[in-house]
């Protein structure tokens, strides 16, 4: 084991022979007439040089005696909390897919609540076609009024015990902030869905009723496909819970067929999407926050500011990468697997002159449903814009707050105010509106990038290349 392994080395002044022991270099002259340059003929020994990288397989791995960490003579008892995490999140995804698969229970309720209107309405429509006017009575209007009542008390208790109890579960039963998100956003779309299903069935069950008062013009000859009440099927409302829209009619325009290979696409957009989102949070936002808590702390706003501008860019980026991700990509693959034709999600936002034109284009699914049943059902009833804009943002602030507080734990208002705020930006934003102004804020900015391209980018490179 003591041996050495000799090497033969060329030199400028002779043949040396160098011994390696214990990872040390020396160097001895061999017995010839040759000296080490001093002319005296002696041995010389080099100063042992530090170990480098290449000898770090001669590295000590077992210096001590040690038990396994799960042994019962181990001196610490090992942490646990991995499991325990572990532990967590599974139960978080068991109550998550348990609110997701009870939505059908509430659906399958709102169905039935249909069914039975439908049900009554057909009876009501007999008797109003066996009356000698041929029209509907006084007695008739005044039950057809109640049996509405009746079913949005039934509606309303339905969609509001689905929301509040998914709400109880996340709040005080759901940890994971991301599954308590999906859950409750799941919960207050489908809260959605029904109060539209509730809606366009009592306006479509009226115009089944009253013929003769010309309500059955005012329905969309789209609808003439599946009239009232032959849309009140469970396939028919089902259908409506995947839809990509938030609004309820009997029928969608449909495309032929399925785009596999679209959907394919897509697919891998919100994969990539998504790691990249991870990736941007975990290692940008996330160490931004972390040295942001002691500067909160201690009301730093100078240091809080600067936090904020270095945080804003890369939100900015999550963002972008987020609306793309669920509004071109997620919506786009479930409109093509149900062979849904309006893909009309969103419209250039970025081209907005306005807030108010912002919140109109940037989502469409969302806008649509307040206006049609909300806004434009307000100023039916005689209120005035502005009230009814209030009355939407109230009720848009509120489902904010639900939908960021909830998961979050933390009920505090910002999300509420943050929407709820828009209203007065709105206003102050709307008269750039009226101007109509067009796009030329962006001709001005092309111009100048322009005029810096012809002196210092490559455009001058190719002015000063011609000219010479």
């Amino acid at each position: 084991m003591n041996s050495a392994t000799a090497t033969s080395i060329e030199t400028s002044n002779g043949s040396a022979s160098v011994s390696r022991r214990s990872g040390h270099d020396v160097t001895q002259n061999e017995p010839n007439n040759r000296t080490n340059g001093n002319g005296n003929g002696t041995a010389t020994t080099k100063t042992p040089k530090k170990p480098g990288q290449k000898y770090r397989h001669v590295a000590a791995v077992h210096k001590q005696t040690r038990p396994s960490c799960l042994s019962h003579d181990s001196d610490a008892a090992p942490s646990f909390i991995g499991f325990r995490n572990l532990m967590v999140i599974v139960l978080d995804i068991y109550l998550g897919l348990l609110l997701y698969f009870l939505i059908p229970c509430h659906l399958l309720a709102a169905y039935l609540i249909e069914l039975a209107a439908a049900q009554q309405a057909r009876g009501s429509l007999k008797r109003v076609n066996d009356s000698p006017s041929g029209g509907p009575s006084e007695q008739e209007r005044k039950r057809f009024h109640k049996t509405w009542v009746v079913v949005a008390w039934a509606h309303l208790f339905n969609i509001t015990l689905a929301l509040v109890l998914t709400t109880w579960v996340v709040y005080f039963k759901i940890h994971h902030p991301l599954i308590g998100t999906v859950t409750e956003m799941h919960a207050i779309v489908v809260w959605l869905k029904t109060a539209s299903y509730a809606f366009t069935n009592r306006d479509l069950r009226h115009a089944y009723l009253h013929p003769v008062e010309g309500e059955r013009e005012l329905v969309p000859e789209l609808y003439t496909q599946c009239p009232y009440p032959q849309n009140i099927t469970f396939s028919n409302l089902v259908y409506f819970w995947w839809a990509p829209t938030l609004v309820y009619q009997p029928v969608y325009p449909r495309t032929d067929k399925i785009r596999w290979v679209f959907v394919a696409k897509r697919v891998g957009e919100i994969f990539g999407l998504s790691v990249f989102m991870w990736v941007a949070s975990a290692q940008y936002a996330a160490p931004v926050l972390r040295n942001s808590l002691d500067k909160i702390a201690s009301l730093d706003l100078m240091s809080i500011l600067e936090r904020l501008l270095k945080l804003s860019t890369i939100s900015l980026v999550i963002w972008l990468a987020g609306f793309f991700a669920l509004f071109q990509s997620f919506l786009n693959v479930l409109a093509e697997v149900l062979r849904f034709g309006d893909r009309s999600f969103y419209d250039d936002w970025w081209n907005s002159e306005s807030l108010g034109a912002y919140w109109r284009t940037w989502n469409k699914p969302v806008y649509t449903y307040f206006k049609r049943h909300l806004y434009m059902p307000m100023i039916g009833r005689g209120w005035s814009p502005q009230a009814a804009s209030f009355v939407v943002f109230l009720v848009s602030a509120i489902l904010h707050e639900i939908l960021v507080g909830v998961p979050t734990h933390n009920i505090i208002g910002v999300a509420f105010l943050g929407m709820f705020l828009q209203l007065p930006l709105i206003a102050l934003t709307k008269p750039l509106e009226n101007m109509k102004l067009g796009h030329t804020g962006k001709i001005v900015a092309l111009m100048y990038f322009y005029a810096w391209q012809a002196k210092y980018g490559s455009v001058s490179k190719q002015m000063t290349t011609v000219s010479s």
